[in-house]
């Protein structure tokens, strides 16, 4: 099928987005769903282990999570806290769901959807670069403004494997395929804080959430599979 023909039945192929994002889902697909191998699934430390205490961030709760959201994440382990900073006044919610395996076609559910679909709207959204302690390159997060009525909440979030840390959906999708089949492995961290603020706090919101996402990272890392 030429070029031309192809575009014409499928409209959607005409933009390159478009066409790598094909890749990118065909390749998931076949390795998903088409790999033959026993999956290697590593030995994780258990979430619980995760620090109560992080500089000045202590945690004040923990929430449960009902079966109905358990079986909609599909996480093997799922971690939901709430922190709160003895310097200031300040509190987040802090959220991590681990996947052992996404050969199965389980994975994480990305917040630009899940926040939505709970009656939260977006105000901003985008990407920004920060460094992270032991690491010598910067690290990118997605940090989304969302609004629900009068509430407003800064969000952080990003995939996490002990080694490496991605922003895109995308990426992750590529990287799942590559992990795949270099190490028959396809494990997965989503991590997550939300900061709520009023008024025109976000920038207050920003640097909070950055400071316990400075301090979460190596902690969290340590529970990860090497």
């Amino acid at each position: 099928m030429s070029r031309n023909v192809a575009e014409r039945f499928f409209p959607f192929l005409a933009s390159r987005a478009s066409q790598a994002l094909s890749a990118v889902l065909l390749l998931h697909i076949l390795i998903v769903y088409g790999f033959s191998r026993e999956e290697i699934v590593p030995a994780n430390r258990p979430l619980r282990e995760f620090p109560a205490t992080l500089g000045h961030w202590t945690q004040t709760g923990e929430s449960a999570i009902d079966e109905a959201t358990r079986q909609v994440l599909r996480a093997d382990e799922v971690l939901s806290r709430s922190y709160r900073n003895t310097a200031t006044p300040a509190a987040l919610s802090f959220f991590v769901a681990y996947f052992k395996s996404q050969r199965t076609g389980v994975n994480p559910h990305s917040p630009k959807n899940c926040l939505p679909g709970a009656g939260w709207y977006p105000l901003v959204s985008g990407v920004i670069s920060v460094p992270m302690p032991g690491r010598t390159d910067e690290v990118r997060l997605n940090r989304y403004v969302v609004a629900k009525g009068d509430a407003k909440s800064l969000v952080l979030y990003w995939y996490q494997s002990r080694d490496r840390v991605i922003a895109s959906e995308y990426a992750a999708k590529l990287y799942l395929v590559a992990d795949a089949l270099r190490h028959n492995r396809t494990e997965t961290a989503l991590v997550r804080i939300t900061v709520p603020f009023v008024g025109d706090n976000v920038e207050t919101a920003t640097r909070l959430a950055l400071d316990f996402a400075r301090q979460a990272y190596p902690a969290l890392r340590l529970l990860l599979p090497a």
